[in-house]
């Protein structure tokens, strides 16, 4: 359950250290942003419902993580996606210049705000995680009630994004990392596969393996899979 009053600063201190603990014990992009959801509806002032959405532009928006259903189907919502001409919903093409945009609202609201309501969603607040000129991840947060976030839940909001957005940095570097290394790895045996197979050292077995890459327009990590992959082979 969401709180049902705002934090003092105290707890608010404590509530976010905790949360950031369980955001930096997750191992995986997907583990932190599941965690993320959870905590936002437990820890985040009138949040019933949350869910973690990445759209590019002139593309539909894609839901990462969810508290409850009824958030996917809010991002499934039609008047939700881009038109023809790859335009952005209201409160969706504000988040590329804005951090925050929040509905008051659905019921008052037009176009893709107006069909929250149909859902029985009245507010909504959105949270830019990350943004670039082609990707946008924000973290929304839905009500059944109007006005379900005034400003303290921004302010709360936006404390919380803040500790998301660095627990998903750490991951993915985390990930790119160890990506690296399994891709040394397999390169190393690709490399040492050549040596054998054609009796060159190792200087001219990798040179084979970059002009092989570069010959069949494949990634020197494919190619390297695909040799190792073989010789595992019967």
């Amino acid at each position: 359950m969401s709180h049902s009053r705002p934090l003092t600063g105290l707890e608010l201190a404590d509530a976010l250290t905790l949360a950031a603990q369980q955001l930096h014990e997750t191992s995986t992009t997907d583990g932190v942003l599941r965690t993320a959801v959870r905590l936002a509806v437990d820890l985040l002032p009138g949040a019933e419902y949350a869910g973690i959405s990445a759209v590019e532009r002139a593309a539909a928006r894609e839901c990462l993580a969810w508290s409850d259903e009824l958030v996917r189907d809010a991002d499934a919502l039609d008047p939700d996606a881009p038109d023809a001409d790859g335009v952005q919903p209201p409160y969706w093409d504000r988040l590329w210049n804005a951090p925050v945009v929040r509905i008051d609202d659905s019921a008052s609201c037009e176009d893709g705000e107006l069909s929250l309501s149909g859902l029985g969603l009245r507010s909504a607040l959105a949270l830019r995680l990350r943004a670039d000129r082609r990707r946008l991840t924000a973290l929304t947060l839905y009500s059944r009630k109007p006005r379900a976030f005034d400003d303290w839940a921004v302010r709360t909001g936006r404390l919380f994004t803040a500790h998301v957005s660095i627990a998903l940095e750490t991951v993915t570097m985390r990930e790119q990392l160890t990506e690296a290394m399994r891709t040394r790895d397999l390169i190393g045996q690709a490399t040492g596969i050549l040596m054998e197979r054609l009796n060159i050292d190792a200087e001219d077995a990798f040179d084979s393996l970059v002009r092989t890459s570069q010959r069949e327009n494949v990634k020197l990590r494919d190619l390297a899979r695909r040799i190792v992959g073989a010789m595992d082979r019967p």
